[in-house]
């Protein structure tokens, strides 16, 4: 649209169609995203890494290979995956702004910002949704969801001491990460070449599934696939980002934090095999959130569509 159209109220997966037109940018924009995150954000992140190997005398080609050896994780490997992946939000915000000629904070909701009440909100309501998923994991077989946890607590050491920094300060970037790239401008790009906020939330779960792995077994993928469904669902229903980065958050906190305690890096990182049973334990953990999601969002008067008037004045749209 050009600027001094009257805009309708737009829901969030057609946002970008008030920016500048032509199919062709939701194409340019895939291969950027692709690319920056496949070539440019690891590139880029090599430099400070290999910078404190050569000033420790490491071994820098050792060193430069063990990052992204995800079978024999440890965590300055975890800490160049995350940042890797959180690198997805300012090239998120690159596409958006440059390509599209919108503000960025379009992506995080239809505010045009991040409902941050909402977002502290929707981590209490992952809270209540795993606990009810502990209760159904509790009665059902073994799910034997791919990663290997023991009954016995893992020593504290001074690598669980650093792995645990790690978690604590860039998963939820990370989560952030895919949380803008899938359920953000993926979202909304297919959004705006089909014009159906199904076909957006169903694709962009799809692609969120097969980018965990090629290989992984059908339980795993619809594991993924689930999750990217009810996180995109909540998008379009509740006009934002919050409610999927708050669940993303929490339930990678409880994988690699139960990794730490019982297990190890490497099967949380590489999960494999894996079990249908684990199917009913995702589904409650989902719809539970979802429901309660969509329950704080409607108390807290939430709107799933822009203001015209706000999207219009934005002086990002050009």
């Amino acid at each position: 649209m050009e600027t001094g159209e009257r805009l309708p109220a737009l829901p969030y997966h057609l946002v970008l169609t008030a920016g500048r037109s032509g199919w062709w940018r939701f194409a340019l924009g895939l291969a950027v995203l692709l690319g920056g995150l496949l070539i440019v954000a690891p590139a880029l992140l090599l430099l400070p890494f290999a910078l404190y190997y050569v000033g420790t005398g490491a071994d820098l080609l050792d060193s430069i290979t063990a990052l992204a050896d995800t079978a024999d994780p440890t965590p300055a490997s975890l800490a160049y995956l995350n940042l890797t992946l959180a690198a997805a939000i300012p090239i998120t915000w690159f596409v958006v702004y440059v390509i599209h000629g919108l503000r960025p904070g379009w992506l995080a909701s239809i505010k045009p910002r991040i409902r941050w009440t909402y977002l502290v909100a929707c981590l209490g309501v992952s809270v209540v949704a795993l606990v009810a998923t502990l209760l159904v994991s509790a009665v059902v077989p073994s799910q034997g969801d791919g990663t290997e946890l023991s009954g016995q607590l893992n020593d504290f050491t001074s690598t669980t001491r650093d792995f645990l920094i790690v978690l604590v300060l860039l998963t939820p970037l990370q989560a952030a990460g895919e949380e803008y790239a899938f359920r953000g401008y993926l979202m909304q790009a297919f959004g705006g070449l089909f014009r159906s906020r199904w076909v957006a939330v169903v694709a962009s779960a799809f692609l969120f599934g097969l980018a965990h792995g090629i290989g992984q077994s059908p339980p795993i993928f619809f594991d993924r696939f689930a999750f990217g469904v009810v996180a995109g669902a909540l998008v379009v229903l509740t006009g934002g980002l919050e409610a999927g980065i708050a669940m993303h958050v929490l339930n990678n906190w409880l994988a690699f934090g139960l990794a730490l305690a019982y297990g190890d890096m490497a099967s949380t990182l590489n999960p494999s095999g894996g079990s249908w049973w684990s199917i009913p334990v995702t589904l409650t953990q989902s719809l539970v959130y979802l429901g309660l999601a969509l329950l704080v969002a409607r108390r807290m008067g939430l709107t799933d569509r822009t203001d015209p008037a706000v999207l219009a004045a934005l002086p990002g749209r050009r």
